[in-house]
């Protein structure tokens, strides 16, 4: 591939917006000239034919790190929902250049076979970087527990049934889970018992009458089956001085047991994905099981604390659980529809899109406004996931780190989510009709804008704790 330099764009990197120019060559950052400094445009050593972007106007951050997609790939690549191929293509239109996918799968990722059929299905086909979780349940902890710690991102576990049930409900096999991980614990925080008693009690009430609707969802699936579950976890990690991520967080309740410290002294830390960000409950109305997802979407003000919360640090990391289905079955009764929204290809633009309008607070200030969000939105998006999951030499604008880029334009007219512009193998998103003002302009993966699978690679992560 050829060098490339990238002139005159707006750079977004480890809390700064600077003017300046990256050159890129081969699969790495070469350089990084900043134009309010001495160093010049011309220090940066351009190769003959290497190609010039004028990214005037743009910004340029890091490729994002999505650490938790449900690209629903056993291996094989049959799943009508999705594949490595469709999902990553979706990914990287959205400035997605790394993901870190989910366990539960068919056939599920709790053995080394399963791992090594998913690896090669995505060697083979993914546009985007690639590593997986292994899946924790309640018969493999003695071989989870062997794996090379450098092999995989994280244990998954679900302390609550989800699509793909791998709930884990052994108290001695959580016991020794906790105990003795040498690695990350990733956990679906949602109690089983509570969220069965509610689902029994509902079904008994709505079950085939006309109030069977999505709105039932975060009445199924409410704040107390969260906090308990999170609670519980939390206990069991401190007691056990277990690194824990609470995943999609989804209540203001929960946010009690996090604490804002730098993320280096953290041992329980939180994501939260951009649909509870994006949606509150009152979209059910309009977009019922299209946004059902698990945990449910519930109130504004739940929405609104999440947002406190991401900017206080208190949640450290944005992923999407990006999880498709086919439509068909998504317009099923309530009780019948699965859970999952496919969102992978328009995180960055949401989160952007919540960036013009402050979070909700619809500020007039739009410089400032960008100056604080901007930044925030890359650490949690980029630099974050990398720290946390020990991801090597990615989420960060530095020279000899891979060049995982991604340019976005500011789009004044805007561009609106169309069923055609759409990758996803699905077919659908809840955000059809909704109008963007950023555009995802260029995505280079290693280097390579081309979306070829061959520009690729498996993520690196170190074994145990440090991440950069």
């Amino acid at each position: 591939m050829a060098d490339c330099i990238i002139r005159n764009a707006t750079l977004v990197n480890e809390g700064r917006l600077f003017e300046g120019d990256l050159l890129i060559a081969g699969d790495c950052i070469a350089g990084i000239a900043p134009h309010n400094t001495e160093s010049a445009t011309h220090a940066l050593p351009v190769s003959e034919g290497c190609e010039e972007v004028d990214a005037t106007g743009c910004y340029l951050l890091p490729g994002v790190i999505d650490t938790h997609v449900h690209f629903r790939d056993g291996g094989d690549g049959s799943n009508p929902a999705g594949d490595f191929d469709s999902e990553s293509r979706a990914a990287r239109a959205g400035g997605v250049t790394s993901v870190v996918d989910m366990p539960n799968t068919q056939p599920p990722t709790v053995s080394m076979e399963a791992l090594e059929a998913k690896e090669r299905r995505a060697e083979a086909t993914s546009a985007v970087n690639f590593g997986f979780m292994l899946g924790a349940t309640n018969d493999n902890i003695d071989w989870l527990l062997s794996v090379d710690p450098a092999r995989y991102a994280a244990v998954k576990l679900f302390l609550g049934s989800s699509t793909g049930n791998m709930l884990v409900d052994d108290e001695a096999v959580l016991d020794k889970l906790f105990e003795r991980s040498r690695k990350l614990i990733v956990a679906h925080c949602e109690s089983e018992p509570i969220v069965r008693s509610n689902m029994a009690s509902l079904r008994a009430e709505f079950g085939g009458t006309a109030g069977e609707t999505a709105a039932l969802h975060p009445k199924v699936r409410n704040t107390e089956a969260c906090f308990v579950a999170s609670y519980q976890a939390v206990e069991r990690a401190r007691r056990h001085r277990t690194r824990l991520h609470i995943a999609h967080l989804s209540t203001a309740t929960e946010l009690s047991l996090l604490s804002n410290f730098p993320l280096e002294h953290k041992h329980i830390t939180a994501e939260v994905s951009p649909n509870h960000l994006w949606f509150d409950d009152r979209d059910y109305a309009g977009l019922g099981n299209r946004i059902k997802c698990n945990p449910s979407i519930k109130s504004n003000d739940d929405r609104m604390a999440l947002w406190a919360a991401l900017e206080d640090g208190l949640i450290d990391t944005i992923a999407t659980d990006h999880a498709p289905h086919p439509l068909e079955a998504k317009l099923k009764p309530y009780f019948d529809a699965p859970s999952g929204i496919p969102s992978i290809q328009h995180s960055l633009q949401m989160m952007l899109e919540a960036l013009m309008n402050d979070a909700g607070r619809m500020s007039a200030d739009r410089d400032s406004m960008t100056a604080h969000w901007l930044p925030l939105i890359v650490e949690k998006m980029c630099h974050n996931p990398a720290r946390l999951f020990g991801i090597r030499h990615r989420g960060f604008l530095r020279q000899g780190y891979h060049a995982d880029l991604v340019l976005v334009r500011p789009c004044p007219a805007g561009e609106t989510v169309r069923r055609d512009t759409l990758r996803y193998k699905c077919g659908w998103s809840p955000l059809e009709g909704m109008t963007f003002h950023s555009r995802i302009e260029r995505v280079w993966v290693n280097g390579d804008d081309s979306g070829a699978p061959s520009a690729a690679r498996r993520l690196e992560f170190e074994r145990f704790r440090q991440a950069e």
